[in-house]
């Protein structure tokens, strides 16, 4: 819109202002429909250029002999188009394009054979070598299984080892009255101080 504004030749503030009236842009040089006649052209009267008589019989004659070696021309080439459709469809031609094609098709399908056999040899090597990488995938998974399953039997019986080691200090029925006796001969005092290292820094005397 700025740019329609631009090219106006009027103010723009007489463009933006309102008015009743539509507003017709004026050209220079150029009459609008609703303009009259000019005054000096009211008179004239538009007469069309003369022609020769003997002119205008050679130029119908020309034109006409103009039509028919066109029209001549058009019917050949299409009486020729239409024969050599004809051929094509029931003649000799039709019959070597029909030779040209099943050889054609052959070679097509001998191509496609040797190409689906390519693809094929292609495709069971492939398949193979993922057939080897899974069953290689799966002998590790096992090894690496049966080795966390003796690590596990191992981590279990050393545990089981250990609870036996440490079942000899347990206090059973049989052993309650020792193991009262030690306690009384031999007391232990638990009331002491440690560092941040652990170190013992004060201990209370231990009353019976």
């Amino acid at each position: 819109m700025l740019r329609a504004l631009s090219r106006s030749p009027a103010p723009v503030v007489s463009l933006l202002s309102p008015r009743a009236a539509v507003l017709v842009e004026t050209v220079r040089g150029r009459k609008s429909r609703t303009d009259p006649k000019a005054k000096s052209k009211l008179g004239r009267i538009k007469t069309p250029p003369p022609v020769d008589p003997g002119e205008m019989v050679v130029l119908k004659q020309r034109y006409t002999e103009y039509s028919l070696i066109l029209r001549a021309l058009r019917l050949e080439f299409k009486e020729q188009m239409l024969r050599k459709k004809y051929e094509e469809e029931v003649g000799s031609v039709a019959e070597e394009r029909a030779k040209r094609e099943e050889e054609e098709h052959r070679s097509l399908m001998a191509l496609n054979d040797a190409e689906n056999l390519r693809m094929r040899e292609i495709r069971e090597q492939r398949m193979q070598q993922e057939a080897e990488a899974a069953e290689l995938k799966k002998r590790d998974a096992d090894i690496l299984r049966q080795q966390e399953l003796e690590n596990y039997i191992k981590e279990k019986e050393r545990h089981i080892l250990l609870l036996q080691e440490e079942a000899k200090d347990f206090i059973t029925p049989e052993n309650l009255d020792q193991r009262i006796e030690e306690a009384l001969d031999n007391p232990k005092n638990y009331n002491f101080a440690i560092d941040k290292e652990g170190r013992v820094v004060k201990r209370t005397a231990f009353q019976r």
